[in-house]
């Protein structure tokens, strides 16, 4: 694969699994270069390597002479594919920058059809008859725990944002302490020094919300969908990252895309980079899709090992 330009810069991790997928990368710039010389440059790389994509990554204007080039290469079976394409068809994310002014993608972020609402809610009846032992036993045990390790109430609510910019009571076991926003609120980290050790456990292990499924039968959550997020860090995101108030479209969701992909993540970067994974659950959404995120969420809290996650 050649990468053409420095528009989106990946991460470490993206790379990691793009070279599962096409063995070498090639990165040429495209800053201050001819169109001749660039040619040269690929013919070099093409010559040596075995390439099977050109990734246009780059918001300059690609010159007439280069997509000649690159549609001859197409006859050789050789793929140039924008930048946005290439994330949304290898990464499974869409691509966010403020510079951009190109929204075409918007177009299809919008609510689930009736007959893809009926497969999602179908989905989360199954999961919660599913679960509902599980999470009983994990009330049960948490409440014994929580009694020895940070007395106070069990469950812990909080108005979080959901479909349409709606606030409703989001239900979590507690694995805080009690005074854990004494200073004002403020993004949990991982190993949060706030947590009790059973708040740590059930924390990690993502059992706190499975008492969340009172959200989902009430019908304010689903089982997957974008997570929902505080009032005052939404009306702080919306100011400053492009297309965050699409995500409201749909209902939140226990896990999620983002979840898998991502994993952690604090402020302003991590919102942009979760969207990214939010918007193309919403785009992209199929039944498919939806159950590969809940077994790949199911083997995570059965081998916590987050690789689980992550290689997806």
């Amino acid at each position: 694969m050649i990468i053409l330009g420095d528009r989106y810069p990946f991460s470490k991790i993206e790379k990691e699994r793009l070279k599962k997928e096409f063995h070498t990368i090639n990165y040429i710039s495209y800053k201050n270069i001819s169109t001749s010389k660039l040619i040269r440059k690929l013919k070099k790389i093409l010559a040596k390597d075995s390439v099977s994509t050109v990734v246009l990554n780059t918001e300059a204007t690609v010159p007439s002479k280069l997509i000649t080039y690159l549609s001859k290469l197409e006859l050789r079976g050789v793929e140039y594919i924008t930048i946005e394409n290439f994330l949304e068809k290898y990464l499974h994310k869409c691509l966010i920058t403020k510079e951009s002014d190109d929204n075409s993608f918007l177009k299809d972020i919008k609510p689930y059809s009736k007959w893809q609402y009926l497969q999602k809610r179908f989905i989360d009846y199954i999961g919660i008859a599913f679960l509902l032992i599980p999470t009983t036993v994990a009330i049960v045990y948490s409440k014994y725990r929580i009694n020895r390790e940070s007395a106070g109430s069990l469950f812990f609510r909080q108005l979080r944002v959901g479909k349409d910019r709606k606030e409703f009571w989001c239900i979590k076991l507690r694995s805080m302490r009690v005074d854990a926003e004494k200073d004002g609120a403020r993004f949990a980290t991982e190993n949060d020094p706030r947590t009790f050790p059973w708040g740590k456990i059930i924390r990690d292990r993502k059992i706190d919300e499975l008492i969340q499924l009172w959200n989902v039968a009430k019908g304010e959550m689903h089982l997957v969908g974008p997570r929902p997020e505080r009032r005052i860090w939404t009306r702080e995101f919306k100011k400053s990252i492009p297309f965050y108030c699409e995500r409201h479209v749909v209902a939140p969701g226990i896990t999620g895309l983002a979840q898998i992909k991502y994993q952690y993540g604090s402020g302003k970067l991590d919102a942009q980079e979760k969207l990214s994974y939010d918007l193309y659950y919403i785009k992209n959404w199929s039944l498919k899709l939806e159950l590969e995120i809940i077994y790949k969420t199911a083997l995570f809290l059965l081998t916590n090992k987050r690789k689980n996650l992550s290689n997806f």
